[in-house]
């Protein structure tokens, strides 16, 4: 199993819950790499500082949130170089109309960008990113599930051309939490940094109440009851809290008398307390960055073992060997 997220910005709560809990549940039950995906950051050219920053941070974030180096191989994808190799592979076993139709560069696109290259490429460097450690299930968000098809094309394709007789690669499968496929911002869309609607999951105190208190609701006056079904905030507080707390404050929204008001600041007090653990973890990982930065390079050490082994079998399985020519 395999999967990864760019360092831009900092982690959210849709980043959490469409994806890095899955991480954290899935590291006690299977063989499984997580990466950082530095190499797709460079489609926005980001500053070397900022990429350098923002690579580290993603990993001590992780580590903070749960993910156990001692269970899964966490690194960042540019430390295994082999990644690139397969990826070139690759992208001579699909049709440029199969990338030129990828959502990434169709949004792009209409929004009157110029994409580059490495952006049109996108999806086939994510399924040598999947396939090289031989993963076959992806934990990823509901709008990522196109990449993973892209992904299992292209393993198809390989198997077909080069080894007919047994598949090499397992094609992959996207695991998508149904309920959090979608995780709602401030605004209800899909929380997305490109929206401007997110909650940082490290959020200052004070940053978090602004932006909490900010959220658009409904002109319902206090003594009447409120549509939990349809509130903004209400979604975010299914989202974080347990099961007891969500029905007790869906009754008061369905008794009136309760108010936006309130519900706010119950959503405050439960996205606090939601990471608090996480953010105690966070402060002793700051103090101690040797930990995380060791923690990173023997989980490329073991990821680029498995790289590089399958690269030897595709290598040989392409004809990419011409020291065997005479033998």
């Amino acid at each position: 199993m395999s999967s990864g997220i760019k360092p831009t910005g900092v982690l959210h709560y849709g980043n959490y819950f469409g994806a890095i809990r899955q991480y954290i549940n899935l590291q006690d039950t299977a063989e499984a790499f997580y990466f950082i995906v530095d190499y797709h950051a460079l489609t926005t050219l980001p500053t070397p500082d900022t990429l350098r920053v923002d690579t580290f941070r993603m990993a001590l974030d992780w580590m903070a949130l749960g993910l156990d180096p001692d269970k899964a191989s966490l690194f960042v994808q540019s430390d295994v170089p082999e990644v690139t190799e397969l990826a070139w592979i690759f992208s001579n076993l699909l049709p440029a109309g199969d990338l030129e139709r990828g959502v990434s560069f169709k949004d792009a696109k209409q929004r009157g960008d110029t994409p580059n290259a490495g952006l049109l490429n996108y999806p086939v460097l994510q399924a040598a990113d999947i396939l090289i450690y031989g993963g076959s299930v992806v934990p990823v968000g509901k709008d990522q599930t196109q990449n993973i098809e892209i992904a299992k094309r292209i393993a198809n394709r390989f198997n077909r051309r080069f080894t007919s007789d047994r598949p090499y690669f397992h094609p992959p499968r996207p695991w998508v939490i149904e309920e959090v496929a979608v995780v709602p911002g401030l605004d209800g869309q899909k929380m997305s940094k490109s929206y401007n609607n997110t909650i940082a999951i490290f959020e200052e105190p004070e940053v978090l109440r602004k932006k909490v208190m900010a959220i658009p609701t409904a002109s319902t006056p206090l003594s009447e009851p409120m549509d939990p079904d349809s509130d903004h905030v209400f979604s975010l507080i299914r989202l974080v809290g347990d099961e007891e707390t969500v029905s007790s404050i869906r009754d008061s929204y369905l008794r009136g008398g309760f108010g936006f008001r309130r519900a706010k600041e119950e959503l405050i007090n439960l996205l606090e307390s939601y990471f608090a653990d996480a953010r105690e973890r966070r402060d002793e990982l700051v103090a101690k960055p040797d930990v995380v930065r060791d923690a990173m390079v023997a989980g490329a050490e073991r990821a680029r073992v498995r790289a590089q082994e399958t690269m030897r079998d595709v290598r040989e399985l392409t004809g990419l060997n011409w020291k065997n020519a005479a033998r």
